[in-house]
């Protein structure tokens, strides 16, 4: 570039040798399958509002040419229903219903049109598929509403990721 001056290094030494200088770096990698970036995330349990969302997924999916990202969310408890212990400790409890879900979605003929995953988490429903939004890099993410005395007590997921989240969320009736 003109008017700028970058002086030579003293010793000049071979790229390779200068390479082999530098500390280890571990290559950046993204955490997921290129295939499934910026596809769209959803929510899947298996109840009727989460079957919804998906069937709404699978659509916004083919619309605009992109994969589906399928998560379920296995249970954590705390272990203090367990053990009566003091801390906040979690236990992740053993959930043979993502194996149950993925052999239907397997079988599933409106999934076979598209490029789909089963992402399997355990933890916080919310903060969990931001995160697998997050790493997927998502367009958006697709819920069922909760309905019932649960979800007006604790809140409902839908309303809690429509507040954090850091893209679009989208929620079925």
């Amino acid at each position: 570039m003109a008017g700028h001056d970058f002086p030579e290094p003293a010793d000049r030494r071979p790229l390779a040798e200068s390479a082999a200088a530098l500390p280890e770096q571990a290559p950046a990698r993204h955490p997921c399958d290129p295939a499934f970036r910026h596809g769209v995330v959803v929510g899947f349990d298996g109840s009727v509002s989460s079957e919804r969302a998906l069937a709404y997924a699978v659509g916004m999916a083919r619309r605009t040419a992109s994969a589906l990202i399928i998560v379920h969310v296995a249970n954590r408890l705390p272990a203090t229903v367990w053990a009566g212990c003091e801390p906040p400790v979690f236990v992740d409890v053993p959930d043979h219903r993502t194996e149950v879900l993925g052999l239907e979605l397997a079988c599933a003929d409106h999934l076979a049109e598209i490029s789909w995953v089963l992402v399997e988490r355990g933890g916080d429903i919310c903060h969990e598929l931001e995160e697998v939004g997050r790493e997927y890099e998502a367009d958006a993410i697709v819920v069922g509403g909760t309905h019932g005395l649960a979800g007006r007590i604790f809140g409902s997921v839908a309303g809690r990721l429509a507040r954090r989240a850091q893209r679009p969320v989208v929620v079925i009736p």
